[in-house]
């Protein structure tokens, strides 16, 4: 055998011994979860629950790190390029990693080949949500007012390219009405602003809405879920009001830069399904309105493959025209 060949034999076994200690040591030091969100949005307070267990399951601290812009593209980009060690995590939701994707001509990332999919961690009811003062106070009455004015009221969203975005497309779609769409680096703003009068209507997620339901500060219309929701039994469902095609909740999850090793990835779902199955964890998503949802590594990719394909479908059938 040649000196050269010997040499890239060494090299692999040392690298094939390396990696399983590499594995049971890691966390060794601080994780970064980023957030393609703001703070205050669903994204951001579902990562803020599972980062405080992670912290509890691994004995290394998580710290949270707001990407927002683009309806979650340029935390999405940004944490694709980041190094695959497991030190940096990004929360891959719907809106991310299978609207977003489907609605640019040319995307910053490829949600299914550069991330490593590691767990679901909550299916999220979506809310159509709108200022108290607004004049209709069900569904029937705003498609109404909305046909009347079609110039007048508008919608915020997360982003261009999100699913609150697109959310509101498809109502526009199926309902037949027009409403400007105004873009937010997140939904929490577009919720400050939705409070302050400045637009009219938000297409959200229950958890960032909750603390706003509940305290009056913002009037819930419509939900997506399979049956009305117990912290807003009086709210129909989308189906219920004959618009099946908003009806999906959707899902939050949590990835890594693809690349990473499978033995820190299995850590990683461990832990995470670990945290799930807490009891305070349970308590504290499902007073969001949330509802847990753990899955193994192979599921929760199969998941993202498969919504990506439903999205396409769906941009295409409501002639979205890409950006």
């Amino acid at each position: 055998m040649k000196k050269r060949d010997i040499l890239l034999v060494g090299l692999a076994v040392a690298a094939a011994s390396l990696s399983p200690a590499r594995a049971d040591t890691y966390p060794s030091k601080p994780v970064r979860l980023v957030v393609p969100y703001a703070p205050g949005g669903t994204t951001d307070l579902l990562a803020r629950i599972i980062a405080q267990r992670l912290q509890l399951e691994l004995k290394q601290p998580f710290v949270v790190d707001n990407r927002p812009g683009a309806g979650g593209s340029v935390g999405s980009a940004y944490a694709s390029k980041q190094p695959a060690d497991g030190y940096t995590l990004v929360m891959v939701v719907e809106s991310s990693h299978a609207v977003n994707p489907n609605v640019y001509d040319k995307t910053m990332y490829d949600p299914v080949n550069d991330f490593a999919p590691i767990s679901n961690i909550a299916d999220v009811p979506n809310v159509l949500v709108v200022n108290p003062k607004f004049p209709a106070q069900d569904v029937k009455g705003l498609v109404a007012q909305l046909k009347a004015n079609p110039k007048k009221f508008s919608f915020g969203s997360s982003g261009n390219g999100g699913l609150s975005h697109l959310n509101g497309e498809i109502f526009k779609h199926v309902t037949g009405t027009e409403m400007a769409h105004i873009p937010y680096k997140g939904l929490g703003p577009a919720l400050t602003d939705l409070i302050g009068g400045q637009i009219d209507v938000v297409f959200d997620n229950i958890p960032s809405s909750a603390g706003m339901l509940q305290a009056g500060q913002t009037k819930a219309l419509a939900v997506a879920a399979k049956s009305r929701l117990k912290i807003l039994p009086q709210v129909p469902t989308y189906a219920e009001l004959g618009l099946p095609a908003l009806n999906t909740p959707s899902w939050f999850g949590i990835g890594a830069p693809a690349g990473t090793p499978a033995p820190v990835l299995d850590i990683l779902n461990k832990a995470v399904r670990s945290a799930l199955a807490n009891p305070e964890v349970i308590a504290a998503i499902e007073k969001q309105g949330a509802i847990p949802s753990a899955t193994s590594r192979a599921e929760f990719s199969t998941l993202i493959v498969n919504e990506n394909a439903r999205w396409k479908k769906v941009v295409t059938d409501i002639k979205f025209e890409k950006m």
